[in-house]
């Protein structure tokens, strides 16, 4: 039985030493990680991180702190205060200041994704979009390995006002029996493969005989970062016989693999953790956003999706990194992520054709560069609705004007002489009734 053993900020001197890296390169460390969270284990570390490639590896890239993580100016700071060895409260104190700037939450999720029951707001769910709900269970909000670039980074600082967390499993499952357009539900973190089965169990069970849930979903990185959750110990057998219970209900059990890079599948171990999840009856879809120094380039994809599909796996997404954290040291502009999806969507069969993108999660929804092309001589970005919040936007097209520097939807304006996009309206419609039907919900929770 593998033991498993996460490494933290405090371990990084002694690890930084087994990796033989100096001790300037230590401290700088230590000042990124005070605002960005850092967690790794012996298994990522054993396993995954190329050692004679540092620092360029992509798999050190994408669970060590970088310095560039931060700006100058606040490197400078926390480099200072690490430097002069202030104590953990000062430290903490000035992280927090930095962490309030860099958009903790993205795309509307604390102001605009709140489910209500019974008139008051659920803690721990999101409800974006109609079929779907997103549960944050309160044992599954942390990770086995924390990625750099994690639009979740502020789920584990710490922070309660920030945290999605919820521990009811009744109120999961009134809320999807109250609303019979929910198709899906997605169990999300964190990681919630972090947890033991047993307590996934009592979420689980609950939903299994509601007749208008199809697809139970949970989102995890664990088979690259920790494979043995699937493959050893009675806990891991525990899972697949609930995999095997969802499936004897006629539900769908998918579990979303963060899957970042091929490397991530070149273990036996790896490989075998997706075997025992797909004979046990469960769909594996692969997901990941575009990092600079990590994917960025178009034969990683092509090989990651052929992996993918070797192992039975599905491709699903290409995501744009969010405008969140650490956002300026791992984002690609749009024209070059459409670039590398395409050469990289040219080098596969249509069984890795499955997959989407680059789409970004914005606040109006899932939106994809669909193309670059030009109309009435102006050159312009075809962008598409994947997933929207009116449900009518899905698979919508527009054109927004080409833009070389563009990272995110935010940066984008109308093409072809349109003072504003198709959704605007609606999405400021969405905005005003949300936050009437909130503020009704906030007074009456004040009158008790």
């Amino acid at each position: 039985m593998k033991t498993y053993r996460a490494n933290t900020r405090n371990d990084l001197p002694r690890i930084a030493d087994s990796l033989g890296l100096s001790s300037d390169e230590v401290k700088d460390m230590l000042a990124v990680s005070a605002v960005f969270p850092f967690k790794v284990n012996d298994y990522v570390l054993d396993n995954l991180i190329d050692r004679g490639n540092l620092p360029n590896d992509p798999m050190y890239q994408l669970t060590f702190p970088q310095r560039d993580m931060l700006s100058d100016e606040d490197f400078t700071h926390m480099r200072g205060l690490v430097s002069a060895g202030v104590s953990d409260a000062e430290l903490k104190l000035a992280a927090r200041e930095i962490q309030a700037r860099l958009n903790p939450h993205p795309a509307g999720q604390q102001e605009l994704n709140k489910p209500m029951l019974d008139g008051e707001e659920l803690p721990g769910m999101q409800h974006k979009y109609n079929e779907t709900v997103l549960f944050f269970p309160a044992q599954g909000q942390t990770c086995h390995a924390y990625c750099t670039y994690c639009f979740r980074w502020a789920q584990f600082i710490g922070d309660s006002e920030l945290k999605f967390s919820n521990k009811e499993a009744d109120q999961l499952r009134r809320y999807v029996e109250e609303n019979p357009q929910i198709d899906s539900v997605l169990i999300t973190g964190g990681d919630p493969m972090i947890m033991k089965t047993k307590f996934l169990r009592q979420y689980i069970e609950p939903l299994m005989n509601i007749p208008h849930l199809n697809s139970i979903r949970v989102g995890t990185k664990a088979i690259a970062y920790w494979p043995y959750r699937f493959t050893e110990g009675e806990d891991a057998d525990d899972l697949l016989r609930l995999i095997g219970e969802v499936r004897k209900a006629g539900k769908n059990f998918a579990v979303m693999a963060h899957s970042s890079h091929p490397v991530e599948f070149s273990t036996e171990v790896s490989q075998l953790a997706v075997k025992r999840l797909i004979d046990a009856g469960a769909v594996v879809r692969c997901q990941a956003p575009l990092i600079k120094r990590v994917n960025d380039h178009p034969d990683i994809w092509a090989a990651l999706w052929r992996k993918q599909v070797a192992l039975g796996a599905v491709p699903y997404y290409m995501f744009v990194e969010r405008d969140t954290g650490p956002k300026n040291y791992f984002e690609v502009p749009l024209a070059r992520a459409y670039d590398i999806f395409s050469r990289a969507y040219n080098q596969v069969s249509g069984l890795g054709r499955t997959v989407r993108g680059p789409s970004m999660s914005c606040t109006p929804g899932k939106v994809c560069v669909d193309g670059v092309t030009e109309v009435h001589g102006e050159k312009v970005f075809v962008m598409k609705f994947i997933q929207g919040r009116n449900p009518y936007w899905a698979n919508k097209v527009f054109f927004a004007k080409y833009n070389p520097k563009a990272t995110w939807l935010d940066d984008l304006e109308p093409a072809l002489g349109e003072d504003r996009f198709f959704f605007e309206q609606g999405m400021n419609e969405f905005v005003e009734n949300y936050q009437h039907e909130h503020e009704d919900a906030h007074e009456v929770k004040e009158s008790f």
